[in-house]
């Protein structure tokens, strides 16, 4: 096995991994708000089957009303209920933006799934949406409310007995955006690539990956030459298009595929990046990068190589 400690060649400054070259850039993220879903229900197969349901169609608040995914699997020791769950972050620009995109999602997709039920997962947040204050009147003048520990809960009927929700959730401060671009040789190895850097992220706390798989083919620019699109393909990525754009992909890619990280704050970010990069550098992978907008629209900037060298 070969070493895969870091070295830095001072003439170049480049910095590498193995093979694998780490550029010389950054990655520019956005404050965001979120909040933390536990979400419980009789057996595991019914918490995924909750889970697939509200975390999709989230993976860019370009279109998306929110970004989603699963921070983490709860053992029957840490949920309130002693039942089978999962944590899920929601991300979104504002409070308004999650109070209507959380208790919409949460409607339709988890009490729906048999079973089910949801509590905050921030509940020392100073910032609160509502959520089964909104969703309650599904009851039609039967739900009935209850305190325990200080905390509101709704009991909504449903067919199979109650659907058991907290009142409001808790709001908090992230960051969305952070990401790092693998440039690899073909679409196997960057498929590869993505998959260990999915698994790294996924190992850790206070993070999520929200695109398809956790991973994004089509990465995008600001912008676009059609009027009032605000995004579009970010074509110096686009193997397909050298010769007709002025490319950043290295002599010997003909892939490349982004993975983007939202976290809790900027050490949950960083340390995410951080492992997705070690996770990715091995034979195959040619260059590791970032996207950014010139450091003008987001107010966190993740370098690369500092990252690494911290």
């Amino acid at each position: 096995m070969r070493s895969r400690s870091l070295r830095t060649e001072q003439r170049s400054l480049a910095l590498n991994i193995g093979a694998t070259l780490i550029e010389n850039t950054f990655a520019e993220a956005f404050g965001m708000r979120y909040t933390r879903l536990i979400i419980t229900a009789h057996d595991d197969f019914w918490v995924d089957a909750a889970v697939r349901e509200l975390t999709g169609y989230s993976s860019s608040v370009i279109s998306c009303d929110a970004e989603t995914g699963v921070e983490r699997a709860l053992s029957m020791e840490e949920t309130p209920d002693g039942r089978p769950g999962v944590a899920v972050l929601v991300f979104g620009f504002s409070a308004d933006a999650l109070t209507k995109s959380v208790s919409n999602r949460v409607g339709q997709c988890v009490m729906t799934c048999p079973s089910t039920a949801v509590y905050d997962g921030l509940p020392v947040a100073d910032e609160r949406i509502p959520l089964g204050k909104r969703i309650r009147f599904f009851g039609d003048g039967f739900q009935k409310s209850k305190i325990v520990a200080g905390r509101r809960y709704w009991r909504i009927p449903v067919m199979d007995g109650e659907f058991l929700v907290e009142e409001s959730v808790g709001v908090a401060k992230g960051v969305g955006g952070g990401n790092i671009i693998m440039q690899t040789i073909d679409q196997t190895s960057g498929l590869d690539a993505a998959r260990r850097a999915v698994a790294a992220v996924a190992a850790l706390p206070d993070v999520i990956a929200p695109f398809p798989g956790g991973i994004a083919r089509s990465g995008s620019k600001v912008g676009s030459r059609y009027k009032g699109l605000p995004a579009s393909t970010a074509e110096a990525y686009c193997p397909t298009l050298r010769g007709r754009v002025e490319s950043k992909l290295h002599k010997r890619v003909q892939c490349a595929y982004e993975l983007v990280v939202d976290g809790v704050d900027e050490p949950a970010v960083a340390k995410a990046m951080v492992a997705a990069i070690h996770a990715v550098a091995t034979d195959g992978v040619v260059a590791i990068t970032a996207g950014n907008y010139g450091g003008k629209l987001g107010k966190f900037h993740f370098h690369l190589h500092q990252l690494l060298q911290a």
